[in-house]
């Protein structure tokens, strides 16, 4: 058996950025719904919408690949 220490792989710093970028998504989600015209073709629905929810992504993957603070 060998001495190593149990760590978590990820840092209390990399879970709060996945549970911003996981509320920034759905908050994109929630712009795309909001979109009045029909199917979804308005400004809303086609644009801002994904805009937030890329960048909502964007930021599950850096919170995903951030070293720890601790490490």
């Amino acid at each position: 058996m060998s001495n190593t220490k149990n760590s978590l792989p990820f840092g209390a710093s990399n879970y709060k950025m996945m549970l911003i970028g996981l509320a920034v998504i759905l908050i994109g989600f929630a712009v795309m719904s909001m979109d009045k015209e029909e199917f979804g073709f308005g400004a809303l629905g086609l644009t801002v919408g994904p805009i937030i929810v890329v960048i909502g992504f964007v930021v599950e993957f850096w919170a995903i690949l951030r070293k720890p603070a601790n490490s």
